[in-house]
């Protein structure tokens, strides 16, 4: 199998810092890149297009997010690219979570995708709860779900 780039959808569960690592560790095995995408919830969504959250906040959220990704791959020795995405969308009823999981593995011609598998806890910035399935029926990629 030939592996150039892993991309791990993440937001800010617990969960998603695992399957980073398990992304990292995939792409040091196959001399890739990982591609950290930050998937931000329907809340989140919402209250920036209503103007109702400090974009700081939202920036630092996903800071941590690339902090916590780029110092897993440097443990690994692999490089990290990060983005953020819009989970949902207020305009178009076929725009979540898996589909945006989806969307960006095509945009970025990604060869593996590890998609965090989450428990149903309810908190607002666990957002691929439900992506897990959606991806693993739907990709043309291989996927590995931690």
């Amino acid at each position: 199998m030939d592996v150039n780039l892993v991309l791990v959808p993440v937001d800010r569960s617990e969960e998603s810092t695992n399957a980073v690592e398990h992304a990292t560790a995939v792409a040091a095995k196959y001399d890739a890149t990982v591609h950290a995408v930050h998937v931000l919830g329907e809340d989140v969504v919402r209250a920036i297009e209503n103007g109702a959250v400090d974009e700081d906040d939202v920036a630092a959220d996903s800071a941590v997010i690339e902090r916590t990704a780029g110092d897993l791959a440097e443990r690994y020795g692999v490089e990290v690219a990060t983005s953020v995405a819009y989970g949902f969308s207020t305009q178009s009823k076929l725009r979540h979570p898996g589909s945006v999981i989806l969307d960006t593995a095509d945009a970025l011609n990604a060869d593996f995708i590890v998609v965090p598998r989450e428990p149903m806890s309810g908190d607002p910035g666990e957002v691929l709860a439900k992506a897990a399935e959606y991806v693993l029926l739907y990709a043309s990629q291989p996927v590995l779900s931690v």
